[in-house]
């Protein structure tokens, strides 16, 4: 810890905050010794899971949070609490939450046109008051006070530095004559020259707060396994390593060198809009962001504590109240209420619900495999051992080539979402699952195990992946449970597929595309492409590519993970070191068809002015929606 007279408390705040930020890079100390990985063996709190919470002028809202709340099994909560509140719905909630006993984090946030002020004697007159009255009614009865509201935001909270210590201050010596536990400063997503800064000249006057606090996003990340381009830019990105639990240890050991060892991320969360920008399922890639972060924060070590931001509401949260329309301030500065009534539940509150069951006091073993897209986190407690395990986006492993087959044949499987599935699942994929044994169980996790290279897979598609592994073939198939796939692995070995019958090829070229009766309906069809003819100079190049069934299959799983339809894959099996390049199949469903939209431009191209009654102002509407 640095000496306190290190920092001149009367020297301008603005050079403080920059010489104790020189200084601390200039030790190295920001780059943390303890890299990404999880060191292992510690505890992680009872307490460690918090949710950020609120209600509305209906006091039957009240009850229908608390409600959710219990069922989520989450007993820490954070409560934003302005001006006026006292006198409001917010205060009736409050005392609620207070009487049934729920550990609230109260978090005091000034409005914007006051926190702008702050520099001026009324304003710091109203905001002791607020203090001193919010204090005197509710104070000794929360479990934390927390300071500080997005500060490194200006355009969120209004704070220059200057404004916010003086906030700092007056919370500060109100709260310690109450002797209440003081947490801040709240910074938001993983900007470290701000925690720096604002703890050393706090620590130059004495003013450290009890926790220190940090909205530890990885939403900007898009993942939380990945490394934050926003650091060095996502070419160089990988050179500093700042991935979600390396940003967790620098965040620790900045507040421990300071003063301030515990560390809590009081919100952070996934908006609907941001996933959407990408992916097609946002509500079951929410509840994977939330299940990987959560793991991976409580893997960390460096948090006490951390929370989801708003519990209900349209963009972001657990809960939607199916209100679109979004507040002018931001809900990580200021969540002032539920705006809807019609709620409706997201995969998200049953992933948090599961891992604050499973993991939540909990003891954390080890990390056992973090092998380029693949993690396996060891935990355990008086009842059994739990591994999570997961890949990042579209990235796929097989369990049996991370796990014995009489350690996968006893375990539990649970969902992220706390089903126990009937059916072992046979890959890890990015949608978390957890393998459960009896406690003292000694499960070995291959080393050398790492995600299949060069396969795609879909995770919410609708259906279980199977693992095709016979002989020298090698696959995947969809099936929606294991007796479909057991049909399909007989209907559909490609050792057997053989040449097309003329009278069902669809084409005939460098491809062989034919159909087949689906033998799950035999009303149906399924379409079988193979490659049978390679130029050479295709058979030089492509040797070192997927093969082309992997490669349609492929690209089948990106489109519609990206919300583009095509057709259904069902399968795709490939030949292990087939030089011929051409012994390799994709399956998918028929989508029957009268023309496609070549027909139709090739129309138009020849001076048609419609096809099959339609005009091209419909079809290029159409084109341009899909």
């Amino acid at each position: 810890m640095p000496p306190n007279h290190a920092l001149k408390p009367n020297a301008r705040p603005i050079w403080q905050f920059l010489r104790a930020n020189l200084a601390y890079m200039a030790s190295g100390r920001l780059r943390s010794k303890r890299g990404y990985e999880p060191t292992g063996s510690q505890h992680v709190p009872a307490d460690f899971c918090q949710v950020g919470v609120a209600t509305a002028a209906d006091p039957a809202i009240d009850d229908m949070v608390i409600a959710r709340l219990q069922e989520l099994g989450i007993r820490q909560v954070r409560l934003d609490f302005t001006y006026g509140d006292d006198d409001n719905h917010v205060a009736r909630f409050l005392e609620k939450l207070l009487a049934l006993e729920f550990r609230v984090m109260l978090h005091l946030v000034q409005p914007f046109e006051a926190a702008r002020a702050m520099q001026t004697a009324a304003a710091q007159s109203t905001w002791r008051q607020f203090i001193n009255d919010t204090l005197d009614l509710f104070g000794s009865r929360i479990e934390i006070l927390e300071v500080g509201s997005t500060i490194n935001r200006r355009r969120w909270a209004g704070y220059t530095l200057e404004g916010f210590l003086a906030a700092w201050d007056i919370a500060y010596r109100e709260a310690k004559q109450r002797s209440i536990l003081l947490a801040g400063p709240n910074v938001t997503d993983f900007e470290p020259p701000y925690n720096i800064g604002l703890l050393s000249i706090l620590q130059s006057r004495g003013q450290l707060p009890h926790i220190h606090t940090d909205n530890l996003f990885s939403e900007r990340c898009t993942e939380p396994e990945r490394d934050d381009h926003k650091i060095l830019g996502h070419r160089l990105a990988p050179l500093g390593g700042f991935r979600l639990v390396k940003k967790a240890f620098v965040l620790q050991e900045i507040g421990q060198y300071f003063g301030v060892p515990q560390l809590h991320s009081p919100a952070a969360f996934w908006t609907l809009p941001r996933i959407h920008r990408v992916l097609a399922d946002g509500e079951q890639k929410q509840a994977d962001y939330l299940s990987r972060y959560m793991l991976l924060c409580a893997a960390s070590g460096a948090m006490q504590r951390a929370g989801w931001g708003p519990l209900i509401c349209h963009r972001e949260g657990l809960i939607d109240d199916g209100v679109e329309t979004y507040p002018k301030l931001e809900r990580i500065t200021h969540y002032a209420s539920v705006l809807g009534h019609e709620l409706r539940t997201r995969p998200a509150f049953h992933a948090y619900k599961t891992f604050a069951r499973l993991i939540a006091g909990s003891y954390y073993e080890a990390c056992l495999d973090d092998a380029n897209g693949l993690e396996v986190h060891a935990f355990s407690n008086g009842d059994q051992l739990i591994h999570a395990v997961w890949t990042t986006n579209g990235r796929a492993a097989a369990l049996c080539d991370l796990y014995q087959a009489s350690d996968l044949q006893n375990a539990v499987y649970i969902s992220r979402d706390g089903d126990v599935l009937v059916q072992p699942v046979d890959f890890a994929c990015e949608s978390p699952v957890y393998l459960c044994w009896p406690s003292g169980s000694h499960i070995r996790v291959n080393p050398q195990g790492s995600p299949i290279p060069d396969l795609v897979l879909h995770a919410h598609i609708g259906k279980p992946h199977f693992l095709y592994r016979e002989g020298s073939w090698r696959g995947v198939m969809l099936a929606s449970d294991a007796t479909e796939a057991a049909l399909l692995r007989a209907a559909l070995n490609p050792a057997q597929i053989g040449a097309p019958p003329k009278d069902a090829i669809l084409r005939k070229a460098r491809n062989a595309i034919w159909t087949i009766p689906d033998p799950r309906n035999p009303a149906r069809k399924l379409v079988i492409k193979q490659p049978v003819r390679m130029h050479p100079h295709k058979r030089l190049l492509d040797r070192f590519k997927p093969s082309k069934a992997l490669r349609s299959w492929n690209g089948a799983c990106e489109l519609l993970r990206r919300g583009v339809e095509t057709a259904r894959p069902v399968a795709y099996f490939e030949q292990v070191d087939d030089r011929t390049l051409t012994q390799n199949y994709y399956i998918c469903e028929y989508v029957p068809a009268d023309f496609s939209v070549r027909d139709i431009f090739s129309a138009f191209a020849d001076g048609a002015s419609e096809y099959q009654g339609i005009t091209p102002e419909a079809i290029y509407k159409q084109l341009a929606d899909y």
